[in-house]
């Protein structure tokens, strides 16, 4: 799967992907009739430097044709299919690490994108992106291997893979 992640595609369970293409669906379809005409039906009001209804038509606008934007680039990078159940660490896994080897460092985080997951609040985990530098650094290991990475502030850390399993919702 890492050369997969190499490449620019995105993991996606099928009820993810459905739930992205219905999103981007409604947004570029009968989303966008809707803001056109509550632009509209601002214009009618008259002038529109003080028309306060007409801003903020205009901006729902310009967020809702950016996030048209970014689901059509996930949709066409999605790769549809079950999360993986190996114990190699890969998109779409919770994965428990301890820090420098110490077992009593840990943490425990979701390999992954939290809006590509479909997560909606309820878990608790850290979501690290795949492209994310302990996200890079232990994607493709196993339980047991040992990963390094470079934190943002230049100081390299150590993990020692504990656990990997899927991630079940």
């Amino acid at each position: 799967m890492s050369d997969q992640n190499a490449s620019g595609v995105i993991w996606l369970t099928q009820e993810a992907f459905d739930k992205l293409r219905n999103e981007y669906e409604f947004l570029s379809g009968e989303g966008r009739a809707q803001v056109s005409a509550k632009i509209a039906q601002a214009r009618e009001e008259g002038d529109l430097s003080e028309n306060g209804g007409y801003h903020a038509a205009r901006e729902e606008q310009g967020h809702q044709e950016a996030r048209i934007r970014q689901l059509k680039d996930m949709l066409s990078r999605a790769k549809v299919g079950e999360a993986p159940s190996s114990d190699e660490v890969a998109p779409g896994v919770r994965v428990t690490v301890a820090f420098d080897g110490d077992p009593d460092d840990t943490d425990t985080f979701l390999l992954g994108s939290r809006e590509v997951l479909g997560l909606d609040g309820s878990v608790t985990d850290d979501v690290y992106s795949p492209q994310s530098p302990i996200g890079t650094a232990v994607l493709g290991k196993r339980k047991g291997d040992v990963a390094t990475y470079k934190a943002p502030n230049g100081r390299e850390i150590s993990v020692t893979i504990l656990d990997v399993a899927p991630f079940s919702g």
